[in-house]
């Protein structure tokens, strides 16, 4: 199916591109989100008609983007969530979960504009696109760690935290007696 573009889409063209998709994408994404009309005379010529007020509009959107972008960069997102001794979390965090952190930093974010490629399933510190105009884009990272002091020590050394400090402490005295007691058998 042709379709004239109402907006810039990635890897498919500008706005005002005559291109071909497949029906499927056409009808049931681009279509019912008005991002683009059927190329047919008549709304050629009714995008002609409008490209000036469309241009406009998107030119006004696109500074408010580039603004909340700038606001926004840099942004790092704490996520303590429950993990295993490896770093594999019980869970997973979804898009939806990065984007209701998002609002709860302030910020005003629709699931659909997190670009998580797979839901993220390991403790660290993972960046996350955020598409806040088709033409903006800003990156976020999110930190997945068991607590608020991990988090910490995985931001600044930028290496996931696999176990509990407590854990991880092993003291030669408590292996010793061990040791001579294999020695006297």
């Amino acid at each position: 199916m042709e379709i004239v573009l109402l907006q810039r889409i990635e890897k498919l063209g500008q706005m005002g591109d005559v291109v071909r998709v497949r029906d499927g994408y056409a009808r049931n994404f681009l279509l019912p989100q008005k991002k683009a009309l059927r190329a047919t005379k008549e709304n050629l010529a009714r995008f002609e008609r409008d490209r000036v007020h469309l241009e406009a509009r998107n030119l006004e959107l696109r500074k408010e983007a580039e603004a909340v972008a700038e606001k926004m960069d840099g942004l790092s997102i704490v996520m303590v969530r429950q993990a295993g001794d490896t770093g594999q979390l019980y869970g997973s965090v979804s898009n939806r979960d990065v984007a209701l952190a998002i609002v709860e930093a302030g910020f005003e974010v629709d699931r659909r504009q997190v670009q998580l490629g797979q839901p993220i399933k390991v403790l660290g510190v993972t960046p996350v696109r955020v598409t806040l105009h088709p033409e903006v884009a800003v990156t976020v990272n999110i930190n997945v760690a068991r607590s608020a002091a991990d988090a910490e020590l995985q931001a600044s050394t930028g290496e996931a935290v696999f176990e509990n400090e407590d854990e991880a402490i092993v003291n030669d005295e408590d292996l010793l007696p061990a040791a001579e007691e294999e020695d006297a058998l």
